[in-house]
């Protein structure tokens, strides 16, 4: 009963209109201008039009029913929270501790927003992020299979055995503790060598197509047999199909920044 409760909650702040149909066939037709007034309270014109510019930004078109629909959640809204504030559940402390919460989470987003307008991104910043990327991905993909084991010696035991004609795939079943890879017999799939730690890269790089490692290849993992089944050009997408994403991670980058920044200039005390 808790979870269904939570839920019409959730609904609701998140502006969930269906209720506010209901309640256009039972409620008198107000005039398209004029203060809305519920029990005596005004509701403010900067609601009305904050939950306008949400739905906008959404791509909702500004439309006399979506107005009107507005109002009519507005109004349920102030209807349940006169209610709740009726029962003391605004002074409840558990209430008023996640009230704080969505204050704090507002006035943070806010602060958020206002540093990326104040230093926006440039496009030839991220022209030269893209190169940089383009440059860290290395000119080739690569069709890699691998058995990753604990002991060296288990992956030099490995290597001889396939030396001897044994069956890779089979072996990345038997052997490999790879989750990701060994039901496909080790398979990963075509990537670039930037797809991996460093040494396993390295001996990517230096391989040849069909190619097995002549010694184990270790890494934090673990130590890994590595056979190249095949190599081609990398198609690296143009800079304009990447150009968002990286001026979300420059502004993901600038937020850390001014954390850490703030973090470092504050006072903190545990008394």
């Amino acid at each position: 009963m808790h979870s269904t409760l939570k839920t019409i909650a959730v609904a609701l702040v998140a502006g969930t209109f269906a209720v506010g149909a209901v309640a256009q066939d039972k409620a008198p037709k107000k005039a398209a201008a004029g203060k809305i007034v519920v029990n005596g309270v005004t509701i403010p014109q900067s609601r009305i039009d904050m939950m306008n510019k949400e739905l906008t930004a959404t791509g909702q078109p500004s439309t006399p029913e979506r107005q009107q629909a507005v109002k009519e959640e507005l109004i349920n809204r102030e209807v349940l929270v006169q209610a709740a504030q009726k029962r003391g559940l605004d002074k409840n402390a558990d209430v008023a501790a996640q009230m704080d919460m969505a204050r704090q989470a507002v006035l943070v987003r806010a602060l958020f927003e206002s540093e990326v307008k104040a230093k926006p991104v440039t496009d030839a910043d991220l022209q030269k992020q893209y190169e940089e990327f383009k440059k860290s991905m290395g000119e080739n993909e690569y069709k890699i299979r691998h058995i990753l084991v604990d002991k060296e010696d288990d992956a030099k035991q490995i290597i001889a055995d396939l030396g001897k004609g044994g069956d890779f795939a089979k072996l990345a079943k038997e052997k490999s503790k790879d989750p990701g890879s060994k039901d496909n017999g080790g398979d990963l799939d075509w990537g670039p060598s930037a797809r991996y730690v460093k040494p396993f890269a390295d001996a990517v790089v230096a391989m040849k197509k069909g190619q097995l490692t002549t010694a184990p290849v270790k890494t934090d993992f673990g130590f890994h047999v590595i056979r190249l089944d095949d190599v081609r050009p990398l198609k690296v997408p143009a800079f304009e199909e990447l150009k968002e994403q990286f001026r979300q991670r420059a502004q993901q980058q600038q937020i850390q920044k001014l954390v850490v920044e703030l973090r470092g200039k504050a006072k903190v005390e545990e008394r």
